[in-house]
């Protein structure tokens, strides 16, 4: 483990020029993709950071724009068809609008992602070892034996037995586990400063989901690098998460720490997340509180909160408000927290009625 974390960085990599910001700055970022049935909002002025060594947290149903406002980090929407704005920083350097072979170099080197399913993400016809050479190989200009050292060192660090053997497997003959394991080997193989990972433990039981999460961490520490983890299991976010943001139809609306969102959510959307999850303390006998309705279409989000058709409080605020105009993220009871709602004290309504009810 020693020789993987010590090797020289190339120039490429070096540390980035201190900025006084964090490594990663959103702000005021939309993502629309042109359709046959119309322009998708995927994503609608979203803002966010994350510092290094931190770990952010971005939850939310399917379709909400978790995946998609990650995958512009990357840069790995067509540039050609995508319709981006706004502004995204990674250690101070401006990203939209930066070529494709600027986003290439920064791929793997400064940022790097976990893929939800590691078998359709690694190529059935090169082996394991094969795949996560060339991953190195394209940052750093050594021999393909230095570079399947490289490969068997990074296998070992995350805990694949016989690495030196099992670096010539080919990805169906590994376990789903273990797939996963060879994901963030190659992930982590160029020592990115930014670990996107996506739903990395979804298909996974969860005696496995509970040592890759176990695994990402111990790496962020020996690496230093900022993490988001993209997920809606808030089981995951109170394992792994410093700060969490909640999206719903594209927008974020509620932001804060983990222990703020998980003990004083002040967003019904936030309080419906949790009605409908597993205890998180563990009482087998809570029953799940079930969010009624479906998530809106991007395609024509409705007007003004987009959660409104689905919430149960909209007669708490005066007037036609919920449906007509849409709320600002606004500072919440505690600092550092924010809240997209209309609601004027939903911390009340919080304790007073959904606490109760989802236990």
């Amino acid at each position: 483990m020693t020789d993987v974390l010590d090797d020289d960085r190339p120039s490429s990599r070096e540390k980035p020029a201190e900025t006084g910001e964090p490594y990663l700055v959103v702000e005021n970022l939309t993502v629309k993709f042109p359709t046959h049935d119309g322009m998708v909002q995927a994503v609608t002025d979203l803002s966010y950071s994350v510092e290094m060594g931190k770990t952010l947290g971005i939850v939310g149903e399917s379709g909400s724009g978790k995946s998609v406002s990650s995958m512009a980090v990357l840069g790995l929407h067509d540039i050609k068809r995508t319709h981006l704005t706004g502004s995204i920083r990674l250690g101070g350097k401006e990203l939209v609008g930066a070529s494709t072979a600027t986003m290439r170099k920064i791929r793997g080197t400064e940022v790097a992602m976990i893929f939800q399913d590691a078998l359709s993400a690694l190529h059935p016809f090169f082996t394991v070892g094969a795949q996560i050479v060339e991953a190195y190989r394209l940052h750093n200009k050594v021999s393909k034996s230095a570079a399947k050292r490289r490969a068997v060192e990074m296998l070992d660090l995350v805990g694949i037995p016989q690495p030196d053997r099992r670096v010539n497997d080919y990805p169906h003959q590994f376990s789903g586990g273990m797939r996963q394991r060879a994901m963030i080997a190659m992930a982590l193989v160029n020592n990115p400063r930014l670990l996107v990972a996506d739903e990395p433990t979804t298909a996974l039981d969860v005696t496995v989901q509970a040592q890759i999460l176990d695994l990402i961490q111990e790496l962020q520490k020996e690496f230093g690098s900022a993490v988001i983890m993209i997920t809606h299991d808030l089981g995951v976010i109170a394992e792994i998460a410093d700060d969490v943001l909640v999206m719903y139809a594209g927008r974020c609306v509620e932001k804060g720490t983990t222990k703020q969102l998980l003990t004083v959510p002040e967003m019904p959307y936030t309080w419906g997340l949790l009605g409908s999850s597993a205890d998180l303390a563990g009482d087998p006998t809570r029953k799940l509180v079930p969010i009624p309705g479906t998530p809106p279409s991007l395609l024509a989000p409705p007007s003004g909160c987009s959660f409104h058709p689905r919430c149960p409080h909209t007669d708490k605020v005066e007037g036609n408000r919920c449906k007509t105009e849409l709320p600002e993220l606004r500072p919440g009871a505690h600092p550092g927290h924010f809240l997209r709602c209309h609601l004027a004290n939903p911390d009340a309504v919080y304790q007073r009625e959904v606490k109760e009810e989802i236990g």
